[in-house]
């Protein structure tokens, strides 16, 4: 390089470093793509989304092309600037360092650190317009490429180290989606992130954690008085009922009230009416996620469902909107045996109905009660007490303060929850 000027060679050294710098922002910009948003954007034909998704589908070819080149452009810079501070200062030990020290600021600051960030930025407006550039440029370096390639795959498998696919690396968790939907929130409305969060813990949540539990159940017993029977069909806030003979544990039917009003003459009620709209209830076992018992209520064209226990013993009942409102969020009217279950106090307590499940409680007002045992707060209650409690004892569970206020039947019908407890 003796012929050559310094000003030629400066130039020369600066074009090496703009060269590097555009493998760099390449490179982070690509790597930076938003994989699902490039891929809607490729879907509605934008031309660089296309060019920038073919290329990031030979990533092992697209890194080495771009490695190779930035490679080559640094090395390259680095020999320049040898040269020219040999001319400058003559070759000595001195004018090696300083060439040294000069070129790795340079190339750190001009072709990695200020490429890659400005990449990082902006990886749509860089990515789709340098894709016109490497494609040919990865067509150019085939060749190198292929042979470098060959010897890393030669290389991992002597390691024992089995590549993850491009497609294999893009895909998501059920967990990682549901962040990805939680995160979601410039593009979600809030309500919108809440249901899709909703559905994705379908399949964890069991029927046994939503259904009403049997003492609950409404239902109607055919071998009262028929004017019982029918004051109870008259004031039900229910359109199915279920109808038993004596044992409320044997449903042998459900009551659906549209129909039998249909049936039935001049609104008039009758037994036969009765019998005659009859349907035999559908039983699920009480392990079943809610996703599946979704599914099958739509395959099967049923809307309610008795779930039972491993002896085949009632425990309680679920319908289609118990399952939906889990989605969505209530939207139904309540029946007056499901009224609000927790009361907030003046004094910031509160007053909890003891069959409230624990599911809802830590739902509605952001407790932490354990869900892996008992339902309801009161089962886990008589599971931490192993005894009846009586009215007046106060216990502390998971760090919540709570005081049973009243006991009847064999269980807590009443608790007040005095505090949360921070735990040293």
């Amino acid at each position: 390089m003796e012929d050559v000027s310094i000003q030629t060679l400066i130039i020369l050294f600066l074009i090496l470093i703009v060269v590097s710098g555009f493998f760099s922002i390449s490179e982070t910009s690509m790597m930076a793509l938003n994989k699902y948003k490039l891929r809607h954007l490729a879907k509605n034909k934008h031309r660089g989304a296309q060019k920038t998704l073919n290329l990031l589908g030979q990533t092992d070819r697209l890194l080495g092309s771009i490695l190779l080149g930035n490679n080559l452009s640094n090395t390259a810079a680095a020999a320049l600037v040898t040269a020219i501070t040999f001319k400058l200062l003559g070759q000595s030990e001195l004018s090696l360092t300083i060439a040294t020290l000069i070129v790795t600021v340079v190339l750190l600051i001009f072709s990695e650190i200020t490429p890659k960030i400005i990449g990082a930025s902006f990886p749509e407006k860089i990515a789709f317009p340098a894709s016109y550039i490497l494609e040919p440029l990865m067509r150019l370096m085939y060749p190198f490429v292929t042979v470098a390639n060959s010897i890393v795959k030669v290389i991992l498998w002597v390691l024992r180290i089995k590549p993850i696919s491009g497609n294999q690396a893009s895909q998501l968790s059920q967990e990682e989606l549901r962040t990805l939907v939680l995160e979601g929130g410039n593009y979600l409305p809030r309500k919108h992130q809440s249901m899709l969060a909703n559905l994705f813990d379908l399949q964890a949540i069991t029927v046994e954690d939503l259904m009403v539990p049997r003492n609950k159940i409404e239902a109607i017993n055919l071998n009262s008085p028929f004017t019982d029977i029918q004051t109870e069909i008259i004031t039900s806030n229910h359109t199915r009922l279920p109808a038993f003979k004596d044992n409320p544990d044997e449903i042998i039917g459900i009551i659906h009230i549209r129909k039998l009003l249909n049936v039935s003459e001049d609104n008039q009620i009758t037994m036969e009416s009765i019998e005659q709209v009859l349907k035999q209830p559908y039983y699920i076992p009480k392990d079943t996620s809610l996703l599946t018992q979704l599914q099958n209520f739509q395959e099967r064209h049923e809307r309610m469902a008795y779930v039972v226990d491993e002896y085949g013993d009632l425990m309680g009942l679920i319908t289609i909107e118990d399952i939906i409102e889990e989605i969505v969020g209530e939207f139904t009217t309540q029946s007056p045996l499901f009224a609000t279950s927790a009361k907030e106090m003046v004094d910031g307590s509160l007053v909890i109905d003891g069959a409230v499940t624990l599911r809802d409680l830590n739902r509605d007002f952001n407790l932490n009660f354990p869900l892996d045992g008992a339902k309801t707060l009161n089962g886990l209650i008589l599971d931490h007490l192993q005894q009846i409690p009586e009215t007046g004892i106060s216990i502390q569970i998971s760090g919540h303060y709570l005081e049973i206020l009243q006991t009847k039947d064999k269980s807590v019908k009443s608790v007040k929850l005095v505090s949360n407890i921070t735990a040293d």
